[in-house]
């Protein structure tokens, strides 16, 4: 075998485990949101519950690339499959909905709200395109202490966000400072209910990545292949020293804006054109073309997720909630909450 011949082997292999890897994070993370529908349904979740339903290749992606203890990962609502691939303990997420005091934020905050700064994880901000100036900052943060070598910070956000001041600021801080920066838009075609006519003029968000002076990527957020091709490029771009990369998913969002809301508001032709696949379905059948997986390799990992979230689901339902009279709730002070 020559040695172009054993070179595109290895490729071909890694890009097999790097696919399997992040369809099984997309299986999960689905597997999981179900779950935690069927309890605010039941009216076993206090808030609301935010699903990321046909937005799982593109957030499972920015995860699995990322790696847990040395890179930075702000998720966004839609990014159970991202936490996930990050590593997250499902806990974490049981925990945090159902609103136990062993959660990550001991039962005072909830849902997506959580995060382990720690461990590279910040918290979600509400104010979504805050994120990436926080991100930004604790990329700055760690070049200013001589630990920057090699790390990227991903953060993800929606087309709404993008209207914001801070992802002007943010981005145009990152651009300038050249930070390992990858800020994945993923535009659903709505913020919350409103269209992306009324939020933006340019024809793709993506035209505002030379605006900034940022290497720009464009994929079908449909598309698990192009997904992880187009993330990887953009991760490898940021962590060579390449500078801030914006990477533009386009979809449709496959629920409403939380399980409150009924999207009603979205048209029909809309649901039915390439940007309403499902990407579960699509990633299923790009690996088993491929012979990546097996029908019963599927099934098994199936199985698998449903033991896992019903294990963390009822250890999260028998634990207690925090005690308003011993509880510490101290936040802003609490030691080890550098970037």
């Amino acid at each position: 075998m020559s040695e172009g011949t054993v070179t595109e082997s290895v490729h071909t292999q890694l890009d097999r485990e790097l696919l399997r890897q992040v369809y099984r994070s997309m299986i999960l993370s689905r597997t999981l949101e179900s779950k935690l529908s069927s309890l605010y349904k039941a009216g076993k979740v206090v808030g609301g519950v935010y699903l990321g339903l046909g937005q799982e290749a593109v957030s499972a992606s920015l995860g699995t690339l990322l790696k847990r203890g040395h890179d930075i990962f702000s998720p966004l609502i839609r990014d159970q499959a991202g936490r996930i691939a990050f590593e997250e303990d499902l806990l974490d997420a049981t925990r945090t909905h159902l609103g136990s005091v062993k959660g990550p934020m001991r039962g005072r905050d909830g849902n997506v709200h959580r995060g382990r700064p720690r461990e590279g994880m910040p918290a979600m901000i509400s104010h979504l395109g805050t994120g990436l100036s926080f991100v930004a900052g604790m990329l700055l943060a760690r070049r200013l202490r001589g630990q920057l070598a090699g790390v990227v910070g991903g953060i993800s956000i929606g087309d709404g966000a993008t209207s914001t001041g801070s992802f002007h600021e943010g981005l145009n801080m990152a651009a300038v400072e050249k930070l390992p920066l990858v800020v994945v838009v993923t535009d659903n075609q709505f913020a919350y209910s409103t269209p992306r006519e009324r939020q933006f003029a340019c024809k793709s968000l993506v035209d505002r990545a030379i605006g900034y002076g940022v290497t720009g990527h464009e994929i079908d957020g449909t598309d698990l292949v192009g997904c992880v091709k187009g993330m990887a490029e953009a991760v490898g771009n940021a962590r060579k020293g390449g500078g801030a990369q914006l990477v533009v998913a386009r979809l449709l969002r496959l629920c409403g804006h939380g399980e409150h809301d009924d999207a009603s508001y979205v048209p029909a032709e809309l649901r039915e054109s390439s940007l309403g696949r499902d990407c579960l379905e699509v990633g299923k059948e790009q690996l088993l073309s491929a012979g990546m997986v097996t029908t019963a390799e599927l099934e098994q990992w199936q199985l698998e997720a449903a033991e896992k979230v019903q294990t963390a689901v009822a250890i999260a339902q028998k634990e207690s909630g925090p005690d308003p009279y011993q509880a510490d709730w101290r936040s802003t002070s609490t030691p080890g909450m550098q970037a």
